[in-house]
């Protein structure tokens, strides 16, 4: 097996199963699967089957099912090109079916979404927004991805808030998702911040005063920029396996992932890819972070050392609480039971 296939399953195995992907259809997947160029056309093939059930069901006027049918198909289109770099146009019409299988569920899910695009810097950041039932207005958790995950990605986490009455608005920031082609991976984050945040707050049905800020993997680290610098605009914050040095990882990073910095970043090689990787710190700005922060890490986390935490932690302004899993691996979806729930309920607690 090719050694990029055999380190793709190693390192997010878990995540595929937690966010939506079927185990037998990760089995029979990463079976067949010998050669990396392989790996998009397999994904996108099974996720074509479950964009099939889909539309037979819209077809049927059977919505609950055509939501759940479309939403596991573009997970599956995600997870085809999510560090697909090789054969950028082969990524590129995943991600589009990808896209279009999201929005088609957005009004079949329970509850359902509506996707939101902001204007921002000549291009458009894209975000889904789902409110809880009962009226609003509602408190808000805006949800930012990492490196290779996208607004797809998070209905399972969206689930967790959802439940205990918090509206959630997805968002794909600069190199992320469908802002990837136009806008390169930034270090600061301060204006995309606020444009999200304001878009959020304009929503009638969401309650500006009591909004809360949650990231994964390169999410964690732009989570807790966008709490330093929005200042009370931020209840609440999670950093969920976020680097505190970005450069500090390099040299442990997977070659996938330093392939897809690089081409997410603009770098122009893995030289300037590293340099650009450097700007993505908390150093000097950590302890303007004056909102409650959560920080979750795994100590077996194989991609960002899990003292960065413990750095986070030192330097954060405002009240700290540090969930450290001893098993979990990057994201911690393999231990997914241990912080899903107890962050939801600890965002509620704090937006209540």
């Amino acid at each position: 097996m090719d050694e990029r296939v055999s380190s793709a399953i190693a390192h997010w195995g878990p995540r595929f199963t937690t966010n939506g992907v079927t185990v037998s259809d990760f089995e029979r997947v990463t079976r067949g699967i010998d050669r990396w160029a392989d790996w998009c056309a397999s994904w996108s093939a099974v996720a074509a089957e479950h964009e099939a059930l889909g539309r037979d069901a819209l077809s049927g006027g059977r919505f609950l099912s055509a939501g759940g049918h479309l939403s596991r198909a573009a997970v599956y289109y995600h997870f085809a090109k999510f560090v697909f770099v090789e054969d950028l146009d082969q990524m590129r019409e995943a991600h589009a079916r990808a896209v279009v299988c999201l929005t088609d569920a957005l009004p079949h899910l329970s509850p359902p979404g509506r996707r939101i695009e902001i204007g921002f810097e000549g291009a458009t950041l894209a975000g889904v927004l789902r409110l809880p039932a009962g009226p609003g207005p509602h408190p808000a958790v805006l949800m930012l991805a990492g490196l290779d995950s996208t607004k797809e990605e998070l209905r399972s986490t969206e689930e967790t808030f959802l439940e205990r009455g918090l509206a959630t608005f997805s968002v794909d920031g600069p190199g992320q998702g469908e802002a990837e082609y136009d806008l390169p991976i930034r270090g600061e984050w301060s204006l995309p911040g606020e444009a999200m945040l304001d878009a959020l707050g304009a929503e009638p049905d969401i309650d500006e005063a009591r909004i809360a800020v949650w990231g994964v993997s390169l999410g964690g680290y732009y989570a807790p920029r966008v709490a330093a610098a929005a200042g009370d605009r931020v209840k609440a914050c999670v950093a969920l396996a976020g680097p505190y040095d970005f450069g500090d990882c390099w040299s442990g990073l997977p070659e996938l992932t330093r392939q897809t910095f690089r081409v997410r970043s603009g770098a122009g090689s893995p030289q300037e890819a590293h340099r650009i990787a450097s700007t993505l710190s908390m150093e000097g700005c950590a302890g303007a972070i004056s909102a409650p922060l959560l920080i979750v890490f795994g100590r077996k986390d194989r991609l960002i050392p899990w003292r960065h935490a413990e750095r986070l932690a030192a330097t954060a302004g405002g009240e700290v609480e540090t969930l450290m899993l001893e098993e979990g691996n990057h994201g911690c979806a393999n231990v997914a039971p241990w912080h899903r729930p107890y962050t939801a309920d600890w965002v509620a607690e704090r937006l209540r």
